[in-house]
């Protein structure tokens, strides 16, 4: 079923959910797929697709807000992008190229990983704070195209990933470092975007209006996230994406 009817206000909702929860913790995207996937009864494919669109616009807003801390790490962002392009065009590439039923199979697997990455970002920005890493911008280099063809594929939980790549590629502060990551980030969406629409896996409808509710949720949550702890907001998140994962495991 991809009946792309589905109550506006629902949707806008799920994107204001989605969202505010990128604001928060990130991972606004364990939400926002499996309830498309199963609560709307999208094909695997197009909801991932159709969601990796509609959450596009925060991507593009987090690099926004933190343009003014790139600074020192302008030329690194430079050599970056070429690998992050090529490598997100490559994981939108493999998503359209594979079957439903082969992406479903994956699909719990994917989660877990993505839960796996909000559960583990309080020992990643410890081990950011502390400087304990060394500069190897070669190894980040292949990183960061590995987790852009994950993020292109997928896409949930790939900022965790990529702080902690630039953990040991790069030499910054945690601002400028989150600066990188939401530009890359954008860099990614956007090709995994274009890749997506000239596959026509995309319900347009949907799309525009979890835009208008991620557009939102994403002021809002910037604007209130920090009434809400981290250390109650991340495991929540953490614990649903397990709880999904498991669900997709038993019903695989």
């Amino acid at each position: 079923m991809t009946d792309p009817h589905i109550n506006p206000l629902i949707l806008i909702l799920l994107g204001a959910i989605a969202a505010a929860i990128n604001s928060v913790a990130g991972g606004g995207s364990l939400v926002s797929f499996p309830a498309l996937f199963v609560g709307f009864g999208l094909d695997s494919k197009i909801a991932n697709a159709t969601n990796s669109v509609a959450l596009w616009p925060g991507s593009a807003t987090g690099f926004w807000g933190y343009r003014e801390h790139l600074g020192k790490l302008k030329k690194q962002l430079i050599l970056f992008l070429v690998p992050t392009c090529i490598g997100s065009v490559l994981g939108s590439y493999l998503l359209v190229s594979t079957t439903s039923a082969t992406f479903q199979k994956v699909v719990p697997w994917l989660i877990l990983i993505a839960a796996l990455a909000i559960f583990l970002q309080p020992r990643i920005k410890g081990w950011l704070d502390r400087g304990e890493r060394e500069v190897h911008p070669v190894t980040g280099i292949v990183l960061q195209f590995l987790v852009s063809v994950y993020g292109g594929y997928f896409g949930a939980g790939m900022g965790i990933m990529m702080l902690a790549v630039f953990a040991i590629a790069l030499d910054g502060t945690l601002n400028e470092l989150n600066a990188v990551k939401n530009a890359l980030a954008m860099v990614i969406n956007f090709f995994a975007t274009i890749v997506f629409a000239l596959s026509g896996k995309v319900i347009w409808i949907v799309s525009l209006w979890m835009i208008l509710g991620s557009l939102l949720g994403g002021f809002l949550g910037a604007k209130y996230a920090q009434r809400v702890p981290d250390r109650i907001a991340r495991p929540l998140i953490a614990a649903y994406g397990f709880f999904m994962a498991g669900y997709f495991f038993w019903h695989g």
